[in-house]
């Protein structure tokens, strides 16, 4: 049985303006197992893009709890230290829907550069990165530069490159 990688329960966002005062999310509870895709799908000022940088944990709630890989990291305040919180975050990420290697690196060191906070060893990177490189397929190019690439190629990266835990997707 899978279990709940992340949970919102209660999720309230608010802001303050001079005059009035804005309901960006409102009660918002949704457990998410380990492997399930959601899709947040709402109009325009609906809210979408506040609740998912609360699930990435830039967005502190007004009121609710936020249990994350259980860890409660809010519960009507932030129960994390900055330093908890910053690797915390480590573990969450976001994928944009237009999502860009860098052109004035080869497919290797672009996947290098996303393994450079990592806390791994110049070895372990190494290894890491021509894994990932075999899993998508492009072991056979890692001095390629993206404009090299084939346009398929190019968009297998937001996928595979060493993305933590839990992946949240902008493709609109």
């Amino acid at each position: 049985m899978s279990r709940d990688i992340i949970k919102l329960d209660q999720i309230d966002v608010t802001f303050h303006q001079k005059k009035r005062t804005i309901t960006a999310v409102k009660d918002v509870t949704i457990h998410i197992q380990e492997g399930d895709i959601y899709g947040i799908v709402g109009y325009s000022g609906a809210g979408k893009s506040t609740l998912v940088r609360v699930i990435n944990l830039l967005q502190k709630p007004s009121a609710g709890k936020i249990t994350i890989d259980d860890d409660v990291i809010f519960d009507g305040k932030v129960t994390l230290t900055a330093e908890q919180l910053r690797r915390k975050r480590q573990d969450i990420g976001m994928i944009f829907q237009h999502f860009n290697l860098m052109s004035q690196k080869t497919a290797e060191e672009n996947v290098a550069f996303a393994l450079k906070h990592s806390g791994l060893s110049k070895e372990e990177k190494k290894t890491k990165v021509a894994k990932l490189l075999d899993l998508v397929g492009l072991a056979d190019r890692a001095e390629n530069y993206p404009s090299q690439l084939s346009g398929g190629q190019n968009s297998v990266w937001p996928l595979r490159v060493p993305w933590p835990m839990i992946q949240n997707l902008d493709f609109r």
